[in-house]
């Protein structure tokens, strides 16, 4: 007769355990596929289906740690820190295109159009809501989804359970790579908002010189239309703009993982 000791039964259950630990977390956080457009329970599924397949990929590499001890809720800790800053790093992407949509919406005099944005719940000008799609388009165009499944396995290798808590050098780093990117948006509306800026310049010319001439009742349909005439010029640039960004945050992603 078949008997399973509980040492036995606590070494497979945290075989599994921690993988979905961490696996869970990166899911919440994660871009796209953690957006609140998503319901929790077919997060949920995603998650398992996921730590079904990786989990075994990675079994020899679980410490062997009674789940319900101290030393079991640091590993769990440790996992949730993992996942979660993996996540949040390729969120990052989508956090700057949306800062990048604000700087333009309010050059055009539509940062009071907004709406609500499915990735964060919040309300977003639907300049930024228009590069957010464009961005989940391109993420699945550049099977960016694959990369994400790739990145969460082979953190399994880079930073095993059980090894070092992410270190203060990882945490200094992602701050550093997170100004970048916020240059990085900067330089992506900067052709836009100086076409703007010049527009708005000569309205002022106009309103100084002719102060009879009613410039307001002109003005914001002429920003409005100007500024969709330049998002549609510069949408050809966008793509690989955006696969460049993509790139630099997994890369990031990996390089966080690396500084232990």
């Amino acid at each position: 007769m078949l008997e399973i000791t509980d040492a036995e039964l606590m070494t497979w259950l945290g075989a599994w355990l921690w993988p979905f630990i961490r696996i869970s977390t990166f899911v919440v956080t994660a871009p796209v596929i953690g957006t609140q457009a998503l319901p929790r329970r077919v997060r949920l599924i995603f998650a398992l289906a996921l730590t079904t397949i990786i989990a075994p990929l990675h079994a020899a590499a679980m410490p062997h740690v009674a789940i319900m001890s101290a030393a079991g809720l640091g590993l769990a800790v440790q996992q949730v820190l993992i996942g979660g800053m993996l996540g949040l790093v390729l969120r990052t992407i989508f956090l700057i295109l949306e800062f990048a949509g604000q700087i333009l919406a309010q050059q055009m005099g539509l940062g009071f159009a907004a709406m609500v944005d499915p990735v964060s719940g919040a309300q977003v000008p639907v300049v930024s809501q228009l590069y957010i799609i464009l961005a989940t388009l391109m993420f699945f165009a550049f099977n960016a989804h694959l990369k994400l499944i790739e990145l969460i396995s082979d953190s399994f290798t880079l930073m095993p359970p059980g090894g070092n808590m992410p270190s203060s050098a990882a945490l200094s780093y992602i701050i550093d790579w997170t100004g970048q990117m916020l240059g990085a948006g900067m330089l992506m509306m900067m052709p836009a908002v100086a076409s703007l800026l010049i527009v708005n310049l000569s309205f002022g010319v106009i309103a100084r010189s002719a102060p009879q001439f009613n410039i307001f009742s002109i003005g914001f349909p002429v920003m409005i239309l100007f500024g969709a005439v330049v998002m549609l010029l510069s949408i050809g640039i966008l793509a690989g703009q955006m696969e460049q960004i993509f790139a630099d945050g997994f890369a990031a992603a990996y390089e966080t993982l690396r500084r232990q």
